[in-house]
């Protein structure tokens, strides 16, 4: 017996969230919205527990954008399952559209309209229908999918499309992006006590690595903390110097002695000051390659 198709909506007004969830009951009786994410860090923190067959993503929300959380979903991802078919919900039709042209399957303008809504499960129906028809292949998938259906593209290369939505959305100043400041110098690292600030050169550090609402600043003899999400203090970072090699993790480039691709595919950084071994995601994995 095929299992029941389940959905995710992200959406921080609960009214808005409510309407959706109960037109979907409507128009697609067979879809089970189990989860319902008021932010978009929630969102992905459900999306990766629950791995639903589609995500119903706000573009505005409190924490992470949608755009942001379909990123950090898609680099997380469990490997060899197929990716969720993304649909963004937002009151911008221009950026919708760009949205859609490049990794979604779909969106849909607020307020939502049923007979848009209906349309869009009838695109969805299709392009789940078609991932579990035996022996569907790539031009299977395109053709249920249509010419902008992110089904026939790899995880890397959504991730490279949704990389350049967001940074063309805050070019435009859309997500009201702040402008981007000269990189740091210095972390500010509390100790243990309270009572110090300790004053950390960036050239020193060797990898960041999240923590749950604190990254920990791991330098060649010392660790820190600091009260940050890795999301927050990334674009503070000179991206030269310092590479994200996982959603969870950040190296300075010149503290890697060597990366390791083990027999599954799997890389792996070896440091010069560190005995920590740091995984690479999937998805960064491409950044190591031989010259």
């Amino acid at each position: 017996m095929t299992a029941l198709p389940t959905a995710l909506i992200a959406e921080d007004e609960h009214l808005l969230a409510q309407a959706l969830k109960a037109e979907l009951a409507r128009c697609w009786p067979e879809l089970q919205v189990r989860h319902h994410a008021q932010d978009g860090d929630e969102a992905v923190e459900m999306a990766l527990d629950a791995l639903p067959d589609v995500l119903f993503l706000d573009i505005r929300m409190p924490g992470r954008t949608g755009l942001e959380a379909a990123q950090a979903v898609v680099e997380d991802w469990p490997e060899g399952r197929t990716l969720p078919l993304i649909v963004f919900v937002t009151a911008y039709d221009q950026y919708a559209l760009q949205a859609f042209e490049s990794c979604a399957v779909d969106y849909l303008l607020k307020p939502v309209q049923p007979a848009r809504l209906a349309a869009t499960c009838k695109r969805l129906q299709g392009l789940l229908g078609a991932r579990q028809a035996p022996g569907a292949d790539a031009a299977t998938l395109r053709s249920a999918a249509g010419s902008s259906g992110q089904t026939t593209e790899p995880a890397q290369d959504m991730l490279s499309q949704l990389r350049q939505l967001l940074a063309a959305s805050a070019g435009s100043g859309e997500l009201l992006s702040p402008a981007r400041a000269a990189p740091l110098t210095l972390l500010q690292c509390a100790g243990t006590s309270g009572n110090v600030v300790h004053m950390v050169p960036v050239e020193e550090v060797v990898f960041l690595e999240a923590a749950d609402k604190y990254v920990r600043v791991i330098t060649a003899t010392q660790e820190h903390l600091i009260r940050t999400s890795l999301r927050e203090l990334l674009p503070q970072l000179d991206a030269n110097q310092f590479w994200q090699v996982h959603r969870g993790t950040i190296v300075q480039a010149r503290a890697i002695e060597r990366a390791v691709r083990d027999e599954q595919g799997k890389v792996q950084l070896h440091l010069r000051q560190r005995p920590e071994v740091l995984a690479v995601s999937r998805l960064y994995a491409p950044r190591f390659k031989g010259m």
